[in-house]
């Protein structure tokens, strides 16, 4: 996608201008006509040179402007003039950056959905449906508080993996430190004494001395390997095959697949549920889901439910089919459907699964810790043994 600088006027003669986001200039002009504005000038934005890592915007600085924005709505104030404010209160240069295009886009005639929707980067399909459905029915507020509370769900589980996971990574972390220290300080110092006695070496004290060898002189080897390794795998994970087949095989690893199908099926209750008690037909609102499931075997089964829906069924029965979600989940769901509060139910479930997934969180941090601890133990007390073999050997010798 391409950006455009543009400046128009409208039927009354107000003169606007602004920037939007078009795949060539015949599609910018299109859009432009399309908000019944007269084109004065259309011409390419010269690309600035930016070194960016993502997009500089952090789901916290979304969650917290989408909740700002919703409070600012629901005390009367003119959408342009939140915009302005959220604009000039923004500590996130690259927010502020897009708030102010958003800003320009909505001058230049632009729905708001529409405005937020040139900006896919930070602004997804889940947002960007929400607010054209509160657009219209005339009830952005309450669509934004949702949204901001949906936000917020999901950064609170975030925040509770990250929390739980901290302690193992670090162990593992200093783990990988201390093995790699002694390999490469304390074991070259055992060789040297080792080889001024000359004698035979135990085996387990061989293969440690041959591994500290090959980490002394092929270290920068190792180290470019490791970074090519981490590029190739981001690389094949691009591949929807090879993602479809990593997804379908976490789903299968105990303890870690029940977290993925525990957390598929908060978010796939909530999204479709916010969705549906906002006014987006089924049919849209479980292409949304599908476009955020976040794992491509779920995505598969979402789209396996659409066509089962589009087929005269109703949403349960693709929902046993697909073989997916947990049977709770589809008899409730069946019944919100029959009893016409499908929306309702499904944040009921989306309530209840979010604190089978902090149990999940619990059981894979319990599960990982001892193993962790397990083997580095084993890692570190097995390389201090193999050092001090050879010395247990002399001393055996000068008893005997």
């Amino acid at each position: 996608m391409a950006e455009f600088l543009y400046k128009a006027q409208n039927a009354q003669g107000n003169n606007f201008e602004g920037t939007l986001e078009a795949k060539d200039k015949a599609e910018a002009e299109a859009l432009l006509m399309r908000r019944r504005l007269a084109i004065v000038s259309l011409k390419k934005k010269p690309k600035e040179i930016r070194i960016n890592i993502g997009n500089g915007i952090k789901h916290e600085d979304l969650t917290r402007f989408t909740r700002m924005f919703s409070s600012m709505c629901s005390a009367g104030l003119p959408m342009l003039q939140c915009l302005t404010i959220l604009e000039e209160q923004c500590e996130n240069p690259a927010l502020k950056d897009v708030i102010h295009k958003v800003t320009q886009s909505i001058n230049g005639g632009s729905s708001l959905a529409d405005a937020l929707a040139q900006h896919p980067k930070v602004f997804d399909s889940l947002y960007c449906n929400m607010v054209a459905a509160g657009e219209a029915g005339g009830i952005l507020e309450g669509i934004l508080q949702r949204l901001a509370e949906t936000m917020e769900n999901s950064m609170r589980l975030k925040r509770k993996v990250k929390k739980a996971l901290t302690y193992p990574v670090m162990v593992i972390i200093v783990g990988i430190v201390v093995v790699i220290a002694l390999m490469t300080f304390v074991v070259p110092t055992f060789a040297e004494q080792f080889a001024a006695l000359d004698a035979e070496l135990p085996a387990p004290t061989q293969v440690v001395m041959n591994i500290s060898d090959f980490l002394l002189n092929n270290g920068g080897f190792l180290f470019l390997a490791l970074i090519a390794l981490i590029i190739a795998w981001k690389v094949v994970m691009k591949i929807p095959q090879a993602q479809f087949a990593f997804d379908k095989f976490l789903l299968k690893v105990p303890k870690i697949g029940d977290l993925q199908i525990k957390s598929s099926t908060a978010s796939f209750s909530r999204t479709l549920g916010t969705l549906l008690n906002a006014g987006v037909s089924v049919m849209d609102a479980l292409k949304v889901v599908a476009s955020t499931a976040g794992n491509k075997v779920v995505e598969k089964a979402i789209g396996r439910i659409s066509i089962g829906i589009a087929g005269g069924k109703s949403i349960a029965d693709p929902m046993t089919e697909v073989g997916i979600f947990p049977p709770m989940v589809i008899q409730m769901t069946g019944v919100g459907e029959k009893t016409g509060n499908l929306g309702g139910m499904l944040l009921k479930l989306a309530d209840f699964y979010d604190e089978e997934v902090d149990a999940a969180v619990d059981a894979v941090v319990s599960m990982i810790e001892p193993l962790i601890i397990v083997f580095l133990g084993g890692a570190v007390g097995g390389l201090l043994i193999a050092m001090y073999m050879p010395m247990f050997s002399m001393g055996d010798a000068i008893k005997g």
